[in-house]
C-alpha cells in the first residue's frame, strides 16, 4: 500500500474492536476524515496513534465546494502524503459527501476522531450515533495528547496570518507552505 492511494477493500473486512482478535486474514480498517486546512501536529498524533492500532488507516481530506480553504483539497492531500510518509499503512484520499458512504464503498467500518474537549465530545457523539444509525459504522474517540489539547487548524491559519511563529504547531513541510502562502520569510 502507498501513501497516495488507497486499497481496495481487505478481504474479510469486519468490525474492529469488540474486545475479541480478529479472524486470520481479516485486514482491520480505519479511516480518519478531516479537512486538515492544515494538517497540524496534532492530526498527525492522532493519525499516528490510529496507525498503531489499525492494519490500514484511510487519511481521508473533506473536500466542501461551499467552505473557502486556505489550501486545496489537493494541496492538502499532498502535504499529507509528505506528514505521513513514516507510515507503511497510512493512505491519503479526498472525498465529497457523507463519510459514511465513503466507508461504504471501500469498506472501513470504523472512523477514528481525535478529542480535545468536552466541547469536541457534544458534537462529535452526535455525528457518531448519525453515522452508526446510518451505516452500521463505529466510531473510536481518541482523546488528544494533551500537548496538543490547544491545537486547531483555523488557530494556525490565524496566528500564521498575522507573522506569528507556527513551527511547534505543524510538520516542517506545512510549515514551508504556510511560509510561502503568507509572504513572512522564516516565519508562518
Amino acid at each position: 500500500m502507498t501513501a497516495a492511494s488507497v486499497p481496495p477493500a481487505g478481504g474479510t473486512a469486519d468490525r474492529a474492536g469488540g474486545g475479541a482478535s480478529p479472524a486470520p486474514g481479516t485486514v482491520r480498517r480505519a479511516i480518519c476524515p478531516g479537512s486538515f486546512d492544515p494538517v497540524t501536529n496534532g492530526h498527525l498524533d492522532i493519525i499516528g496513534r490510529a496507525a498503531e492500532l489499525y492494519d490500514e488507516v484511510v487519511v481521508a481530506v473533506f473536500v466542501n465546494q461551499v467552505k473557502s480553504s486556505l489550501f486545496s483539497s489537493d494541496e492538502r492531500r499532498d502535504m499529507l502524503v509528505e506528514s505521513t510518509a513514516q507510515y507503511g499503512n497510512v493512505a491519503i484520499d479526498t472525498f465529497e459527501g457523507l463519510v459514511v458512504d465513503y466507508c461504504r464503498a471501500h469498506g472501513i467500518p470504523v472512523i477514528v476522531k481525535g478529542l480535545r474537549a468536552v466541547s469536541d465530545f457534544d458534537y462529535e457523539l452526535q455525528m457518531a450515533q448519525m453515522n452508526r444509525g446510518l451505516a452500521g459504522v463505529d466510531t473510536l474517540f481518541m482523546p488528544t495528547n494533551p500537548e496538543y489539547s490547544f491545537l486547531a487548524s483555523s488557530l494556525v491559519k490565524e496566528i500564521a496570518k498575522w507573522g506569528g511563529d507556527v513551527s511547534a504547531l505543524v510538520p516542517p513541510n506545512v510549515l514551508k507552505r504556510l511560509t510561502d502562502r503568507s509572504g513572512t520569510p522564516g516565519r508562518a
